[in-house]
């Protein structure tokens, strides 16, 4: 009755979730996920805020529909740095991209 609940493997304990990803070799596909989905979710709300359509929004772009609706797509992290500039124009928020030390 002393056995362990969980066999959990001591090559794992310590380690952060960015070692584990890297080790998989998944680390900057989904980074690159995670990062659109807050920029995604960032414009929503500004969108929502400023009672702004996806049609609105793409003329404003100077766009088509379906570049905004790409943009807006949380799982789609194929978005240029002229697109979200566009964007950030057009909610009236900077854009802020920098690289940063990891921790």
């Amino acid at each position: 009755m002393n056995e362990p609940l969980l066999n959990i493997s001591k090559a794992f304990i310590g380690d952060d979730f960015d070692d584990f990803l890297r080790e998989e070799k998944i680390y900057e596909e989904v980074s690159a996920i995670a990062l659109k989905r807050v920029l995604s979710w960032q414009l929503q709300q500004a969108m929502k805020a400023q009672k702004i359509t996806r049609t609105e929004m793409a003329q404003r772009m100077h766009t088509s529909r379906s570049t905004v609706n790409r943009l807006l797509d949380q799982n789609d992290a194929s978005v240029t740095l002229a697109t979200l500039a566009k964007a950030s124009a057009a909610v009236g928020l900077p854009l802020k991209i920098e690289l940063a030390h990891q921790r």
